[in-house]
């Protein structure tokens, strides 16, 4: 019998990975590629999105060399990407209007200052379940209606589609200006402010209220069915399951039951708890948002957490600072130290996620004294991830009713024992590491391949998850206490510093 596998197309904020899983959810062959980052002012963040999709068709043929396998091989392909990153293009000629407007940017700071103002919080809490932020999407479809002359008529018109990354390289896959689907899932599409959190439908007050038209949205289906068939790169070859990529790492980590937890620990980092059947409105500045929907089956709600600066905390450090040389030389640095000496870093480059949703807020360093050295800092820079954690768990469990008793750990920072160690510290819970460490791609394999019969269930999936690492709490609980009193303080002082305008007060 021919050896089948799964592909999953990884499509991140930094990189662009193409991964071939078996059954057992082995990782068989890998490809990536990075993509230029593109910061044109303060706060804006930018990527090319047909890079992304050049990037896309050098990496899958790698992926099939490297593993020695044929198209004919491939079961199914899953697509996970950077959720809420906006690309606009036209049908017509497959060209983007312009670059795609990431995740990230904060460009429109002024326009949810206003939206908070009028119609307030509750009108969008109440019917997509989101706060008013510059990290979704349709505030960043308003603004590019108002700074770009005649697209807005363009768009109503039909000559102007809007996607995040997995429309617009499903569009691409499948035959681009010659029939592409322009289709989302409900895990996407939940991020963009526009959809009905309940009915996980286009919602009419939402469109009308940003002026977003109808026509150039993709059509939503479940997180797992079957699309369409590639036209481009593996033709015939079924798509079946796209996800965003941190609701696909909740699914590779088969947290499948309420209760059941993962962050991914990357650039940013986001803490999904599941919440079954349930949709569970945040009263404690969490986001509600879709787990997954399986074709056919009911829809698997979460909340989440997400933390805008946290790997990127190291590399600033490294690249910025020039006190480290790579990455994980920052473990080592902080070693040299027992504690942090007094000091904290909050690091709100773009304003404060979850909790506190503060895009007035900017970083801080605190409690320096001439004692400081770089080892103290480097200690800080790995403990703001750690506290940053701590302060999305408390409002989970406060908004779920459900006490975390376990953290499953996932992304490139897990590498750092030190840092999961700290984590398992000020949480005051085990944190675990699971044996496939590409649990985004893995989760796009395992939604794709459910959907096909790859994988008859989710107990099956549940099989192949096996733990690499364990780390348990050894603080002491009065130390924790005040450590976290300390960074809570240290946080206040990062609010307030940018006027609704951009300009520092």
């Amino acid at each position: 019998m021919v050896d089948r596998y799964v592909m999953s197309i990884d499509q991140g904020t930094t990189s662009t990975r193409c991964i071939l899983f078996d059954h057992r959810g082995r990782l068989c062959s890998v490809a990536q590629r990075e993509h230029q980052q593109h910061f044109p002012k303060p706060g804006w963040v930018e990527h090319d999105a047909v890079e992304i999709w050049r990037n896309v068709q050098r990496i899958v043929p790698e992926a099939m060399e490297s593993a020695g396998v044929d198209a004919a091989q491939i079961a199914a392909i899953g697509i996970a990407n950077q959720r809420e990153t906006t690309v606009l293009w036209d049908p017509r000629t497959g060209v983007p209007v312009g670059r795609a407007i990431v995740w990230q940017d904060t460009r429109t700071a002024p326009l949810v200052d206003t939206l908070r103002d009028r119609p307030g919080d509750e009108f969008f809490l109440d019917r997509c379940g989101l706060p008013p932020s510059t990290y979704f999407s349709a505030p960043r479809i308003r603004w590019l209606f108002e700074k770009t002359p005649d697209l807005e008529r363009r768009a109503r018109a039909g000559e102007v589609l809007f996607g995040t990354v997995e429309s617009w390289l499903i569009w691409n896959l499948t035959g681009g200006r010659d029939g592409g689907l322009h289709i989302t899932d409900p895990t996407n599409a939940s991020r963009t402010m526009l959809v009905n959190i309940r009915t996980l439908t286009w919602d009419p007050e939402l469109l009308d209220f940003f002026g977003v038209p109808r026509a150039m949205l993709p059509e939503i289906r479940s997180s797992a069915e079957s699309y369409g068939e590639a036209r481009a790169l593996l033709p015939g070859v079924r798509i079946t399951a796209a996800l965003g990529d941190q609701q696909a790492a909740l699914f590779g980590q088969t947290c499948f039951s309420p209760g059941e937890a993962k962050c991914t620990y990357g650039t940013g980092s986001f803490l999904l708890m599941n919440t079954g059947t349930d949709l569970v409105r945040s009263r404690h500045g969490l986001l509600t948002t879709v787990a997954y929907r399986i074709a056919g089956q009911p829809t698997v709600y979460a909340l989440e957490g997400p933390m805008a600066v946290t790997g990127s905390l190291v590399q600033w450090f490294r690249d910025r600072l020039g006190m480290i040389s790579t990455a994980p030389e920052i473990e080592t640095l902080a070693r040299t130290v027992e504690d942090n000496g007094g000091c904290y870093i909050v690091p709100a480059f773009s304003g404060l996620f979850a909790p506190h949703w503060r895009s007035d807020a900017r970083g801080v360093v605190v409690g320096l004294t001439s004692y400081i050295t770089k080892g103290h800092l480097a200690r800080a820079v790995l403990e703001a991830t750690a506290w940053q954690t701590r302060e999305v768990v408390d409002a989970m469990n406060a908004d779920s009713g459900l006490a975390l008793k376990q953290l499953k750990a996932d992304g490139g920072m897990t590498s750092d024992h030190l840092l999961m160690q700290m984590l398992a510290d000020v949480l005051d819970v085990p944190v675990v590491r699971p044996l496939v460490a590409e649990t985004v791609s893995l989760g796009a394999a395992y939604a794709a391949g459910l959907a096909v019969g790859y994988w008859s269930d989710l107990e099956v999936l549940r099989g192949n998850w096996h733990r690499a690492g364990q780390w348990l709490p050894a603080m002491d609980p009065e130390r924790r206490a005040g450590e976290y009193e300390s960074w809570q303080r240290a946080v206040q002082r990062s609010l307030d510093w940018v006027r609704p305008d951009g300009r520092p007060r």
